[in-house]
Protein backbone atom coordinates (compact mmCIF):
# COMPACT_ATOMS: atom_id res chain seq x y z
CA UNK A 1 0.00 0.00 0.00
CA UNK A 2 1.25 3.50 -0.77
CA UNK A 3 1.98 5.99 2.03
CA UNK A 4 -1.02 7.79 2.91
CA UNK A 5 -1.46 11.43 1.57
CA UNK A 6 -0.06 14.80 3.35
CA UNK A 7 -2.57 16.65 5.07
CA UNK A 8 -2.45 19.56 2.33
CA UNK A 9 -2.53 16.50 -0.76
CA UNK A 10 -6.57 16.24 -1.19
CA UNK A 11 -8.30 13.55 -2.68
CA UNK A 12 -7.09 12.05 -5.95
CA UNK A 13 -9.18 12.47 -9.40
CA UNK A 14 -7.79 13.00 -12.92
CA UNK A 15 -8.34 15.95 -15.27
CA UNK A 16 -8.92 16.12 -19.47
CA UNK A 17 -5.44 15.76 -19.67
CA UNK A 18 -4.78 13.12 -18.00
CA UNK A 19 -3.16 14.32 -14.73
CA UNK A 20 -4.01 14.05 -11.32
CA UNK A 21 -6.14 16.51 -9.79
CA UNK A 22 -6.74 17.67 -6.00
CA UNK A 23 -9.99 17.85 -5.42
CA UNK A 24 -12.75 16.96 -2.31
CA UNK A 25 -13.97 13.54 -1.83
CA UNK A 26 -17.95 14.69 -2.42
CA UNK A 27 -16.47 16.37 -5.24
CA UNK A 28 -14.29 13.17 -6.44
CA UNK A 29 -17.16 11.11 -6.16
CA UNK A 30 -19.50 13.38 -8.43
CA UNK A 31 -17.10 13.22 -10.49
CA UNK A 32 -17.05 9.51 -10.88
CA UNK A 33 -20.54 8.60 -9.88
CA UNK A 34 -22.34 8.43 -13.80
CA UNK A 35 -19.52 5.00 -13.80
CA UNK A 36 -20.45 3.62 -10.26
CA UNK A 37 -22.38 0.23 -10.07
CA UNK A 38 -25.72 0.79 -8.24
CA UNK A 39 -24.38 -0.66 -5.37
CA UNK A 40 -21.13 1.12 -5.03
CA UNK A 41 -23.31 4.76 -5.86
CA UNK A 42 -25.45 3.55 -2.44
CA UNK A 43 -22.01 3.89 -0.76
CA UNK A 44 -20.46 6.91 -2.39
CA UNK A 45 -24.06 8.50 -1.26
CA UNK A 46 -24.09 7.30 1.90
CA UNK A 47 -20.45 8.69 2.58
CA UNK A 48 -20.57 11.90 1.31
CA UNK A 49 -23.25 12.91 3.38
CA UNK A 50 -21.90 11.09 6.81
CA UNK A 51 -18.19 11.65 5.97
CA UNK A 52 -18.08 12.33 10.10
CA UNK A 53 -19.77 9.21 11.54
CA UNK A 54 -18.46 7.13 8.31
CA UNK A 55 -14.46 8.28 8.40
CA UNK A 56 -13.55 5.57 11.26
CA UNK A 57 -15.91 2.65 10.19
CA UNK A 58 -14.68 -0.23 9.11
CA UNK A 59 -15.63 -1.27 5.60
CA UNK A 60 -17.92 -4.28 7.19
CA UNK A 61 -19.86 -1.33 9.26
CA UNK A 62 -19.59 0.86 6.33
CA UNK A 63 -21.75 -1.71 3.76
CA UNK A 64 -24.10 -2.50 6.38
CA UNK A 65 -25.18 1.00 6.72
CA UNK A 66 -25.42 1.40 2.72
CA UNK A 67 -27.43 -1.47 2.85
CA UNK A 68 -24.51 -2.96 0.96
CA UNK A 69 -21.82 -5.85 1.12
CA UNK A 70 -18.20 -5.35 2.41
CA UNK A 71 -16.66 -6.14 -0.73
CA UNK A 72 -18.73 -3.14 -1.96
CA UNK A 73 -17.51 -0.77 -0.12
CA UNK A 74 -13.61 -2.06 -0.80
CA UNK A 75 -14.71 -2.30 -4.58
CA UNK A 76 -15.64 1.61 -4.69
CA UNK A 77 -12.26 2.46 -3.34
CA UNK A 78 -10.74 1.62 -6.21
CA UNK A 79 -13.36 2.46 -8.32
CA UNK A 80 -12.48 6.01 -6.70
CA UNK A 81 -8.22 5.69 -7.68
CA UNK A 82 -7.24 4.62 -4.46
CA UNK A 83 -4.86 1.81 -3.40
CA UNK A 84 -7.83 0.17 -1.57
CA UNK A 85 -9.83 0.80 1.35
CA UNK A 86 -7.26 1.93 4.25
CA UNK A 87 -5.76 4.67 2.23
CA UNK A 88 -9.66 6.03 0.63
CA UNK A 89 -10.49 6.00 4.98
CA UNK A 90 -7.07 7.71 5.37
CA UNK A 91 -7.87 10.21 3.09
CA UNK A 92 -11.23 11.13 4.02
CA UNK A 93 -10.16 11.12 7.79
CA UNK A 94 -7.27 13.78 7.06
CA UNK A 95 -8.95 15.71 5.08
CA UNK A 96 -12.07 15.88 7.89
CA UNK A 97 -8.94 17.02 10.31
CA UNK A 98 -7.90 19.65 7.74
CA UNK A 99 -11.77 21.16 8.08
CA UNK A 100 -12.09 20.75 12.02
CA UNK A 101 -8.91 22.83 11.89
CA UNK A 102 -10.52 25.84 9.89
CA UNK A 103 -14.15 25.47 11.95
CA UNK A 104 -11.73 25.17 15.29
CA UNK A 105 -10.18 28.68 14.07
CA UNK A 106 -13.65 30.55 12.78
CA UNK A 107 -15.63 29.20 16.42
CA UNK A 108 -13.13 30.33 18.58
CA UNK A 109 -13.78 33.73 17.47
CA UNK A 110 -17.50 33.21 17.82
CA UNK A 111 -19.15 32.78 21.21
CA UNK A 112 -22.17 30.75 20.35
CA UNK A 113 -23.65 29.72 23.94
CA UNK A 114 -25.22 32.64 24.30
CA UNK A 115 -28.73 33.00 25.75
CA UNK A 116 -30.26 35.69 22.96
CA UNK A 117 -31.87 33.49 20.45
CA UNK A 118 -31.70 36.66 17.72
CA UNK A 119 -27.52 36.94 18.62
CA UNK A 120 -27.40 32.65 18.29
CA UNK A 121 -29.22 33.49 15.13
CA UNK A 122 -26.68 36.12 13.66
CA UNK A 123 -23.61 34.75 15.27
CA UNK A 124 -24.55 31.22 12.97
CA UNK A 125 -25.01 33.12 9.94
CA UNK A 126 -21.95 34.93 10.48
CA UNK A 127 -20.42 31.26 11.04
CA UNK A 128 -22.17 29.86 7.69
CA UNK A 129 -20.81 33.08 5.88
CA UNK A 130 -17.20 32.48 6.41
CA UNK A 131 -17.90 28.60 5.55
CA UNK A 132 -19.05 29.19 2.49
CA UNK A 133 -15.97 31.34 1.65
CA UNK A 134 -13.38 28.78 3.10
CA UNK A 135 -15.49 25.40 1.84
CA UNK A 136 -16.86 26.17 -1.21
CA UNK A 137 -15.14 25.53 -4.76
CA UNK A 138 -13.83 28.78 -5.66
CA UNK A 139 -12.71 26.96 -8.71
CA UNK A 140 -16.31 26.53 -9.86
CA UNK A 141 -17.49 30.03 -8.94
CA UNK A 142 -15.26 31.48 -11.10
CA UNK A 143 -16.18 28.71 -13.95
CA UNK A 144 -20.22 29.93 -13.41
CA UNK A 145 -18.56 33.25 -13.60
CA UNK A 146 -16.76 32.58 -17.30
CA UNK A 147 -19.44 30.80 -18.44
CA UNK A 148 -22.28 33.22 -17.99
CA UNK A 149 -20.13 36.22 -19.16
CA UNK A 150 -19.75 34.30 -22.32
CA UNK A 151 -23.22 33.35 -22.40
CA UNK A 152 -25.45 34.39 -25.47
CA UNK A 153 -28.69 34.26 -23.12
CA UNK A 154 -29.01 32.97 -19.47
CA UNK A 155 -32.33 31.60 -18.48
CA UNK A 156 -32.69 31.57 -14.55
CA UNK A 157 -35.37 29.03 -12.79
CA UNK A 158 -36.65 28.03 -9.09
CA UNK A 159 -39.54 26.64 -7.67
CA UNK A 160 -41.37 27.25 -4.25
CA UNK A 161 -38.77 28.29 -1.40
CA UNK A 162 -35.69 28.32 -4.03
CA UNK A 163 -37.49 31.01 -6.48
CA UNK A 164 -37.12 33.77 -3.79
CA UNK A 165 -32.86 32.86 -4.96
CA UNK A 166 -33.74 32.71 -8.32
CA UNK A 167 -35.44 35.90 -8.58
CA UNK A 168 -32.37 38.15 -6.16
CA UNK A 169 -30.27 36.36 -8.72
CA UNK A 170 -32.23 37.42 -11.92
CA UNK A 171 -32.48 40.77 -10.52
CA UNK A 172 -29.12 41.58 -9.48
CA UNK A 173 -27.77 39.69 -13.04
CA UNK A 174 -30.07 41.62 -15.19
CA UNK A 175 -28.36 45.13 -13.27
CA UNK A 176 -24.97 44.62 -15.02
CA UNK A 177 -26.19 42.64 -18.32
CA UNK A 178 -28.84 41.86 -20.68
CA UNK A 179 -30.78 38.82 -22.11
CA UNK A 180 -31.69 37.62 -18.24
CA UNK A 181 -34.72 36.42 -17.72
CA UNK A 182 -36.61 34.64 -14.67
CA UNK A 183 -38.95 31.28 -15.16
CA UNK A 184 -42.17 31.93 -13.47
CA UNK A 185 -43.14 29.58 -10.87
CA UNK A 186 -46.12 28.52 -12.20
CA UNK A 187 -44.87 27.51 -15.38
CA UNK A 188 -43.30 29.14 -19.14
CA UNK A 189 -40.24 27.12 -19.04
CA UNK A 190 -40.31 25.64 -22.48
CA UNK A 191 -41.71 28.78 -24.22
CA UNK A 192 -38.70 30.58 -22.79
CA UNK A 193 -36.03 26.97 -23.69
CA UNK A 194 -37.15 27.27 -27.10
CA UNK A 195 -35.10 30.74 -27.56
CA UNK A 196 -31.81 29.80 -26.47
CA UNK A 197 -29.12 28.49 -28.03
CA UNK A 198 -25.70 25.92 -27.64
CA UNK A 199 -24.40 29.27 -26.32
CA UNK A 200 -27.02 29.78 -23.60
CA UNK A 201 -26.49 28.81 -20.11
CA UNK A 202 -29.47 28.05 -17.55
CA UNK A 203 -29.03 28.41 -14.05
CA UNK A 204 -31.55 25.94 -11.41
CA UNK A 205 -31.99 26.56 -7.87
CA UNK A 206 -32.66 23.85 -5.55
CA UNK A 207 -32.90 23.23 -2.35
CA UNK A 208 -34.81 20.37 0.00
CA UNK A 209 -37.50 19.69 -0.41
CA UNK A 210 -36.49 19.13 -4.00
CA UNK A 211 -39.04 20.56 -6.32
CA UNK A 212 -39.82 17.95 -9.08
CA UNK A 213 -40.86 20.58 -11.73
CA UNK A 214 -37.35 21.78 -10.80
CA UNK A 215 -35.67 18.45 -11.46
CA UNK A 216 -37.25 17.91 -14.60
CA UNK A 217 -36.49 20.98 -15.90
CA UNK A 218 -32.67 20.62 -15.26
CA UNK A 219 -33.00 16.94 -16.89
CA UNK A 220 -34.31 18.67 -19.80
CA UNK A 221 -31.98 21.13 -20.37
CA UNK A 222 -29.02 18.76 -19.77
CA UNK A 223 -30.74 16.27 -22.06
CA UNK A 224 -30.81 19.09 -25.04
CA UNK A 225 -26.79 20.12 -24.16
CA UNK A 226 -27.25 23.47 -22.69
CA UNK A 227 -25.06 24.29 -20.09
CA UNK A 228 -26.57 23.83 -17.09
CA UNK A 229 -25.47 25.80 -13.45
CA UNK A 230 -26.98 24.27 -10.17
CA UNK A 231 -27.37 26.32 -6.92
CA UNK A 232 -27.91 23.47 -4.50
CA UNK A 233 -27.07 22.49 -0.83
CA UNK A 234 -24.98 19.21 -1.89
CA UNK A 235 -22.98 18.09 -5.28
CA UNK A 236 -25.37 15.06 -5.25
CA UNK A 237 -28.73 16.82 -4.90
CA UNK A 238 -30.77 15.59 -7.74
CA UNK A 239 -29.69 18.45 -9.99
CA UNK A 240 -25.87 18.29 -8.77
CA UNK A 241 -25.73 15.04 -10.22
CA UNK A 242 -26.29 16.40 -14.20
CA UNK A 243 -25.01 20.00 -13.94
CA UNK A 244 -21.70 21.03 -15.69
CA UNK A 245 -21.35 23.46 -12.62
CA UNK A 246 -22.59 22.99 -9.62
CA UNK A 247 -22.22 25.36 -6.58
CA UNK A 248 -23.09 24.58 -3.08
CA UNK A 249 -24.26 26.08 0.75
CA UNK A 250 -23.70 24.95 3.65
CA UNK A 251 -26.63 23.67 5.72
CA UNK A 252 -27.28 25.79 9.12
CA UNK A 253 -26.26 24.09 12.00
CA UNK A 254 -29.27 25.16 14.30
CA UNK A 255 -32.40 24.61 12.29
CA UNK A 256 -30.72 22.16 9.63
CA UNK A 257 -32.09 24.11 6.80
CA UNK A 258 -30.29 26.02 4.16
CA UNK A 259 -30.00 29.68 5.38
CA UNK A 260 -31.38 32.08 2.49
CA UNK A 261 -28.44 34.15 3.96
CA UNK A 262 -25.55 32.20 2.73
CA UNK A 263 -27.19 31.39 -1.04
CA UNK A 264 -27.48 35.01 -1.85
CA UNK A 265 -23.94 35.52 -0.72
CA UNK A 266 -22.96 32.44 -2.87
CA UNK A 267 -25.02 34.34 -5.48
CA UNK A 268 -23.18 37.65 -4.52
CA UNK A 269 -20.20 36.21 -4.94
CA UNK A 270 -20.61 35.61 -8.93
CA UNK A 271 -22.03 38.90 -9.48
CA UNK A 272 -18.66 40.22 -8.13
CA UNK A 273 -16.86 38.36 -9.85
CA UNK A 274 -18.57 38.94 -13.38
CA UNK A 275 -18.47 42.88 -11.92
CA UNK A 276 -14.33 42.05 -11.72
CA UNK A 277 -13.87 40.42 -15.12
CA UNK A 278 -16.47 42.09 -17.09
CA UNK A 279 -15.70 45.82 -15.72
CA UNK A 280 -16.25 47.44 -19.48
CA UNK A 281 -19.55 45.66 -20.58
CA UNK A 282 -21.20 46.11 -17.07
CA UNK A 283 -20.41 49.63 -17.20
CA UNK A 284 -22.13 50.80 -20.27
CA UNK A 285 -25.21 48.61 -19.34
CA UNK A 286 -25.67 49.84 -15.90
CA UNK A 287 -25.06 53.11 -17.87
CA UNK A 288 -27.81 52.63 -20.30
CA UNK A 289 -30.52 51.48 -17.02
CA UNK A 290 -29.24 54.40 -15.44
CA UNK A 291 -30.51 57.15 -18.82
CA UNK A 292 -33.89 54.92 -18.82
CA UNK A 293 -34.76 55.13 -15.20
CA UNK A 294 -34.33 58.73 -15.22
CA UNK A 295 -36.28 59.19 -18.48
CA UNK A 296 -39.09 57.31 -16.87
CA UNK A 297 -39.13 58.84 -13.22
CA UNK A 298 -38.41 54.58 -12.08
CA UNK A 299 -36.81 56.08 -8.78
CA UNK A 300 -37.87 58.30 -6.00
CA UNK A 301 -34.20 60.25 -5.42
Amino acid sequence: MTAPKKLNEGFPSFGKDGRMENVSFQQLVRNKFSDLSAGQKKVAKYLSENLNQAAFKTAFQIGRQAAVSETTVIRLSYALGFEGFSEMQTTIQQGLLQENQADSENSSRLPFRNSDPFKRVILNEIQLLKQLINRSNVEEIWKAVDTIIKADQVLIAGHMLSHAAAYWFSYMLSSIRDHVTLCSPTGEFLEKFSNLTKDSVVVVFSFPRYSNDTIKLAEYVAENDICLIAVTDRLLSPVGRIANIVLTTEENAQTGSNSIASVISLVDLIIEGIHEKDQERVQKHQQKLDKMYTSLNVFNE
